[in-house]
């Protein structure tokens, strides 16, 4: 079957053309796809390359609702793909976290936290 077929049985009505699971595939789909549109904005505002904490943000909400489509579907391939994407994400959001606590904090305590 084609990308194009698979799209047009999905929408096609039927007496169960409503698939939850579609739903949540093409939301992860587009929550995924819109980090890019965010880092694409965000470094033209810059005029450098820069990623925002929101890409990060969108990463993890498209990368969690793929694998859970991913796991539904029993796709060990894409399983796999998507959960370790979701390690470097949560990775990335914990030390971004770090990083505004410790400059939060008077220099002093930061190193000797640390």
């Amino acid at each position: 079957m084609t990308l194009l077929g698979a799209i047009l049985d999905a929408i096609t009505p039927s007496d169960d053309w409503f698939d939850l699971w579609l739903i949540v595939g093409f939301a992860g789909q587009t929550l995924f796809s819109a980090r890019f549109i965010v880092q694409w904005v965000a470094s033209e505002r810059r005029r450098r390359s820069y990623i925002p904490v929101l890409f990060w943000y969108f990463s993890l909400g498209g990368g969690a609702l793929l694998f859970v489509y991913a796991v539904k579907r029993g796709d060990p391939v894409f399983i796999a793909g998507q959960g370790m994407g979701l390690l470097v994400y949560l990775r990335n959001l914990v030390l971004i976290r770090k990083e505004a606590a410790a400059s939060r904090q008077p220099a002093d305590i930061a190193v000797s936290a640390g």
